[in-house]
Parts: C-alpha cells; structure tokens; sequence
C-alpha cells in the first residue's frame, strides 16, 4: 500500500507541474504570435535604407542625445533576430521530438 501511495503522490506532483508548465508555455506563445507583426516589422526595418540613414544620422550627432538609441546599434539589432530564429529551429527540434515520442508509444 506504501508503494502505491508513492507512486500516486509522484506523479500527482508530475502532473501538477506540468499544468503549471504547459500554461506556462501556453501564454509565452500566445504573446510571441501576438508580437510577430511587430517583430516583422523590426526586422524590415533593421538595415534597410531607412535604418542606415537614422544609423549615420546618430553617427554625425544629428540625433538629440537623451533618444534612445539601442535599435541603431549592429549587435543588438542582430542578436535578437539571430535570437528568434535559434528559438525557431528549437522549436521545430522540440516538436520533432515530441511528435516521435507520441509515435513509439503508439
């Protein structure tokens, strides 16, 4: 009886955080769609015509000094969408994995 009420405690436990993760996860992707337009449209922008003009602008101290300036820096700009994209191919790897797994216990 010991052994049976251990074993339910455990994965009563399992179960409660993966609810707790899986709604979780759930939110982070309902945020992450709702921000795709905008994340498009930051990529759009990040080294066109128009983003290379604010660049040299800033460069030649055109631009006021208290503006914030973090989207005319190279790195950053690149480091978030080299970011999105890594988080893509993780996700696509994590759906794999997930969908085999599903499969083999078929």
């Amino acid at each position: 009886m010991t052994e049976q009420i251990k074993r339910i405690t455990e994965n009563e436990e399992r179960m409660d955080h993966s609810r707790k993760v899986i709604d979780a996860l759930k939110t982070a992707l309902e945020d992450y769609q709702n921000n795709l337009e905008t994340l498009e449209a930051f990529s759009g922008y990040y080294g066109s015509k128009e983003w290379m003009e604010d660049f040299e602008a800033d460069e030649m101290g055109q631009l006021p000094q208290d503006l914030r300036r973090g989207v005319l820096s190279e790195d950053l700009g690149y480091e978030l969408l080299m970011d999105n994209h890594e988080l893509i191919s993780e996700l696509l790897k994590l759906a794999g994995k997930i969908l085999e797994s599903e499969d083999n216990r078929k």
